[in-house]
Order: structure tokens, then C-alpha cells, then sequence
């Protein structure tokens, strides 16, 4: 199952193996069945160290990892495979002894947890949000024996999927309950367990010394932005809910000036790599609530803590945007999607609509109608919005219609799930309805500017912060970059652009401001601003 190229990286890292550790099949006559064994037996066959052996699982196929000896713990139904090998090889190495990367002190608060956590996690293999949960969860019950977790493919366990209405990933269950939806990193999932951790972590923030600039946001612009701001030796810290931003949603990238292809999460992961070699002070799962000035700026979050800076940066990003119609927040997850990599999965062989005819509408209808089976997209306008290249290639698929002057007026289900939606024709004023199994919206991003509405900054009338060519804004020593912001194109290399020029702008004023207080304004990095000066 595994090409030349795939079993040599693979052997590699199975090389960090420490402990002897077991693979155990539990399987049927299926086909599914023959290929997880066949991929355990290839996994063996590259180490000593790994043995397979016959299981008996609660669902068939899957595979348990364990340490020689251990009852399994951690276990994958299905075959893990696209973007879950990395979750697979991630396992056998812990399992196996080799340590986890993530912060030591985190690491203490999983195995410290009491009580008794039974997880299930439902993905689809072509979701790249999935395999940061599996991840998370997969290392969490290698560290506590009182934790257990499956990750099950909901392509191959249908009947499940329908009986708990999983129609987005990932989904997770603990104890037989609904736990969470979504992207989900390992602090968010411990604090969500450990129920004291978000006071004493505010506690902790409201402690820390004052950076010279603290950057709001951890996608391309904000990283770009800690990066050049810590190339200048002076104290910079970077808060956000996730890292990542708006690119852990992106599939496939392009355009990304010299490399010809790379994935989303693939190039986050990147960023905070590139983040944390210069001491970057990293704060994830962490959401802005207010900025004011009291002397130094203050951030104040969500959580209650508060964040001191000389300057700031402001990279908040964007998000889908929602239709705001009956039904959406209703049927969220449950037939209402904003990802048609990670859940079109799960509408195969049935009816649904993209609503938007944009770019990313019309790439998000000629992915879906590879596994549907049909796609109807509505735009609002008389005409659509994409290039030209996408619009032929969508109108050339017969399992493809699109309609033009259509407004959705409300989405309709019957109590679980959605069943169909309704628009009125704008050029005839008629009501009609279409019945589906799924409605995509894809119309656009909306800033994640709300926690500025009452500041001293200006925004547009679409919420974006207003920069000049520096990346200033109206309240000074704040500076933005990136979709929070009124630059015209939201592109990713756009966004590392201005999230350069921003850093570069706040420490011009760092050392002006440095220049006109005198003695009376300290600073972190003195011989830095000076030396720059």
C-alpha cells in the first residue's frame, strides 16, 4: 500500500522507536479489512520493534497501537491513510517512548487529569482540520492510561454517521456525548476537561512583564509581523486563538511565490516553526476583548487577562462569512457547511448548494460535484463573480446547475438535519425552494475586528481597520495587517507583505518615541533601538 518513496521516510521515523510496541488488526473478510492488515504488516516489516498481532476491536476495520504488554489505548477505525498517516506515525512513535513536543507543562496537566475520558473522533481523510484533534487526543491517552481514543472514517462507518447526524468533522464524543466540532488544539481540549486551567492561566498572563510589541493573531500576517519585529532584538510576544489563521481551512496553495505547491496546514505548521526560532512569546487560545490605552497599551482578553505593550500589531484576520438567513445557526453542522474539503465527504451520492459564485464558490461546487451527486450554485447577483477559467470549467460538468439573481431566504430542515432551502428569482420576484441534503456558503470573510467597535481605532464600514503605507492606524503606536485590515486583495503573500511592513512601521516608532521621551521612557532592548536608531 505504501509506494518506495512513503516506506523510506517512514523508516526513518520509526527509527525514534524506544519501547517494543504492537499493532492489533481487528478485522473481517471485507476488502477494507485485507488493506488494514496489509498496511500493519507493512508498517511491521520496517522495524524490529513492532509486532502485529489479531484484535478485537469495537469496530471492524480499525487498528490498535499499544506499548508491548499495555491494553491499547489509542486506536484507528478505518484506514489512516491521506491526511491522517501523519496521526498514524505519530502514534507509533509515542507509543513506542519516543517524546512529544508540545509544552512540558501541558504535557504534566493531561497526565494529572482525573476521572475516566472515552473518546471518539469521526473524520473524513480528505479534512485537513482532523488530524490536529486525532493528534491531540491520540497523545493525550498515551500520557494518562485513564484516556482512550478512536479515530473512526465516516466513510466507512456510515450507519454511525447517520444515527448521531455527523454531517461536519471533526466531531468528537466523549463518554458516548457530543464534546466538540471543528479544529480543536490540544490546550483547548485539556482546558475544556481540566475546568480551573483558564482562571489560573489569566493569572499567569496578567503577570507577564511588557512587551515592546505584542502581534494579535497567528496567521501568515501576524507571524510575518513576530518575525521581523524579534529580528530586531526587542521583546515581542503574539497572541491569537489558534495558529494558523485562515490558512489551517486551505486545501491546496498555488501561488505561494516559489513554492508550486503546498497545503495549508502544512505551511502553518511552518510559520510557527519559523515563529518560535527567533523566542517569540507564543499565547494560543487566547481572544481579544478590548484595546485600550492606560500609558502603555493594554489587551485585554477574553479570559480576563491583560496583555502590556509599547506598540502592537493587529493580524486578527477574517472568517467565512454567514448568510444571517432562518435556519443557518439552527442546522450549523447539521447539514449548514463552510468546508467543502473537510465535510463534502458526507453528502456523497446526494443533492446540495453552494450559495455564492465567487472564486471559492465555484472551486468549492466543481470539488463537491466529484462526490455528490449534484451541486446547485446561487449566486445573488446577475452574474457570477470567478474567473473566467473556473466558470467554464463548473458550467462543463454535467452534475453542476447555476443560478444567477437568487437570494436565499432561509434554510430548511426537519428538526436534525437540513432537507432544503428556499430563494426568491430577483429578476421575477417569485419564492422557490430546492430540496438538498447540504447548503456550502461561501460568500466572502467578514474581519474579526467586533472587540475594536468601541476603540479609539477607525474602521471601514465593513469593519476593516483603516492603515496607511506604514501599517499605521488612527491610534498611535497600533499598527495591522492581513484580512482585519482595508488592503484590497486578501491573499496570503499579501498578508506576510504587510505583516513585514507593519513590524517594520511599529519599530520606527518604537525608536522615535524611544528618541522624543528621553530618559523617561525605558525600553526592553535598548541597545537594540539604539543600534537601529
Amino acid at each position: 500500500m505504501l509506494d518506495a518513496n512513503l516506506k523510506q521516510q517512514l523508516d526513518t521515523y520509526l527509527q525514534n522507536i524506544v519501547e517494543p510496541i504492537e499493532i492489533r488488526v481487528s478485522g473481517d473478510n471485507s476488502p477494507k479489512s485485507s488493506e488494514l492488515e496489509n498496511l500493519a504488516d507493512e508498517i511491521a516489516s520496517l522495524s524490529s520493534k513492532i509486532e502485529t498481532h489479531s484484535g478485537s476491536g469495537k469496530r471492524t476495520p480499525s487498528m490498535a497501537i499499544a506499548r508491548q504488554g499495555d491494553a491499547p489505548r489509542v486506536s484507528f477505525a478505518g484506514i489512516p491513510l491521506g491526511h491522517e498517516f501523519t496521526s498514524l506515525v505519530l502514534a507509533l512513535l509515542q507509543a513506542g517512548g519516543h517524546p512529544s513536543k508540545a509544552d512540558p507543562q501541558l504535557l504534566d496537566q493531561v497526565r494529572n487529569l482525573k476521572g475516566e475520558f472515552h473518546f471518539e473522533t469521526y473524520i473524513s481523510l480528505s479534512c485537513q482540520n482532523c488530524p490536529d484533534v486525532v493528534q491531540a487526543l491520540n497523545l493525550m491517552a498515551t500520557l494518562n492510561p485513564n484516556i482512550t481514543h478512536e479515530m473512526i472514517d465516516g466513510a466507512l462507518f456510515q450507519e454511525e454517521v447517520e444515527q448521531r447526524n455527523v454531517m461536519a468533522v471533526p466531531a468528537v464524543y466523549l463518554n458516548g456525548e457530543h464534546f466538540g466540532q471543528g479544529r480543536m488544539s490540544l490546550e483547548e481540549i485539556v482546558g475544556k476537561l481540566d475546568t480551573g486551567a483558564a482562571e489560573r492561566k489569566a493569572a499567569e498572563l496578567s503577570e507577564k512583564e511588557p512587551y515592546d510589541v505584542l502581534v494579535v493573531g497567528g496567521g501568515p500576517a501576524g507571524a510575518a509581523a513576530a518575525i521581523y519585529a524579534a529580528r530586531k532584538g526587542i521583546r515581542t510576544g503574539l497572541v491569537a486563538e489558534h495558529f494558523g489563521g485562515q490558512v489551517m481551512d486551505t486545501v491546496g496553495i498555488e501561488n505561494f511565490i516559489s513554492v508550486p505547491y503546498t497545503e495549508g496546514p502544512k505551511l502553518a505548521a511552518s510559520l510557527e516553526q519559523h515563529v518560535k526560532e527567533y523566542g517569540v512569546d507564543i499565547i494560543t487560545e487566547q481572544r481579544a476583548a478590548s484595546l485600550k490605552r492606560n500609558g502603555l497599551l493594554e489587551l485585554e482578553l477574553q479570559s480576563g487577562a491583560t496583555l502590556a505593550s509599547r506598540a502592537v500589531i493587529l493580524a486578527t484576520g477574517a472568517r467565512w462569512r454567514e448568510l444571517g438567513v432562518p435556519g443557518e445557526a439552527e442546522y450549523k453542522t447539521r447539514g449548514v457547511a463552510y468546508c467543502p474539503h473537510c465535510d463534502g465527504p458526507f453528502f456523497k451520492g446526494k443533492h446540495v448548494a453552494v450559495i455564492g459564485g465567487g472564486n471559492s464558490g465555484i472551486e468549492a461546487a466543481i470539488d463537491l460535484a466529484g462526490i455528490v451527486k449534484h451541486v446547485t450554485v446561487l449566486e445573488f447577483a446577475d452574474t457570477l463573480r470567478a474567473d473566467d477559467v473556473l466558470v467554464r470549467k463548473a458550467r462543463s460538468m454535467d452534475n453542476i446547475t447555476i443560478i444567477t439573481n437568487a437570494q436565499t431566504t432561509e434554510i430548511v430542515g426537519d428538526g436534525n438535519k437540513v432537507n432544503g432551502l428556499t430563494y426568491t428569482d430577483r429578476a421575477s420576484g417569485d419564492s422557490k425552494k430546492l430540496e438538498l441534503a447540504g447548503v456550502f456558503v461561501q460568500i466572502g470573510l467578514v474581519p474579526n475586528t467586533e472587540f475594536l467597535q468601541d476603540s479609539e481605532l477607525e474602521l471601514n464600514r465593513m469593519g476593516e481597520i483603516a492603515i496607511d503605507s506604514r501599517g499605521a492606524t488612527s491610534m498611535e503606536g497600533v499598527y495591522a495587517a492581513g484580512d482585519a485590515t482595508t488592503v484590497p486583495y486578501k491573499q496570503i503573500v499579501i498578508s506576510m507583505g504587510a505583516g513585514a511592513t507593519a513590524a517594520l512601521g511599529a519599530f520606527d516608532y518604537l525608536i522615535r518615541s524611544s528618541v522624543s521621551d528621553g530618559a523617561e521612557q525605558e525600553t526592553t532592548a535598548p541597545e537594540a533601538l539604539a543600534a537601529s536608531a
